[in-house]
This record gives structure tokens, sequence and C-alpha cells, in this order.
């Protein structure tokens, strides 16, 4: 697991992004948990993820920030990756965002895939 921390700020809230290899449900779930377990990350407000399963295709999760995961998957789907997690995760602060959520979730995203392509992931 490769953890990027605060990758940026907005009006409070902030933002890490987190990817590493998984091959089946049970790994994604052992991913998050494994994220979760994290004393700083078990206090974040979302944890929006998606993966590509080379035998079980696309799987999404938004957990409370709706439409995150449709972002993430289809960045993955560019990509053409499969049996890799990118967890979007996101300490609320305290103002909606609108909008401009999906541009951070982009950017943490963007910042997760150039980590990727720049070494071996785990």
């Amino acid at each position: 697991m490769i953890v990027l921390e605060d990758i940026l700020r907005d009006r409070g809230s902030r933002y890490a992004a987190s990817f590493g290899e998984v091959r089946d449900r049970a790994a994604i779930d052992s991913f998050l948990s494994g994220l979760r377990s994290r004393r700083k990350f078990a206090r974040a407000t979302h944890h929006s993820w998606a993966a590509i399963l080379s035998d079980g295709g696309p799987l999404k999760a938004d957990d409370g920030e709706a439409g995150a995961g449709a972002v993430i998957l289809k960045m993955l789907e560019r990509e053409g990756l499969t049996d890799r997690i990118i967890v979007v995760t996101r300490w609320y602060g305290g103002v909606h965002l609108g909008g401009d959520r999906f541009a951070n979730v982009v950017t943490c995203t963007r910042a997760a895939l150039t980590a990727l392509r720049a070494g071996p992931g785990d």
C-alpha cells in the first residue's frame, strides 16, 4: 500500500490518495481495512475508491462522496489499469465544496497514477 498524504486542502477539507495491488474483492476489503486501521485515516469522512479486477470487472464505492468512485473508475479505465485500487480519502472541513470536490478527486487520482507510473507498486 502506497499512501500519499496531504495532497491538497480546500476550504478546510484535506485530501489523500492511496493505491495498491488487488486481485479480488477480498483483497479490496483487506486494503480498505488496512487503510482504515491507520489512526489518521480512521477519522476520515470519506474513502472513495475504484478498482478494475481482471477476473471481476470494475468495482467502485463513493463512501458518501456521491459520484467520486465513478470519477476514479473512469481514470483507471483510461489508463487501462487492472488489479489496482485507488482510494481518495477526504477529511471534511465543514464547508460544502459542491462540484469542486470532483476536481479535487481528479487531482488526487492523478497524483496516485503519477506515483504508480513512477515506481513499483507494492
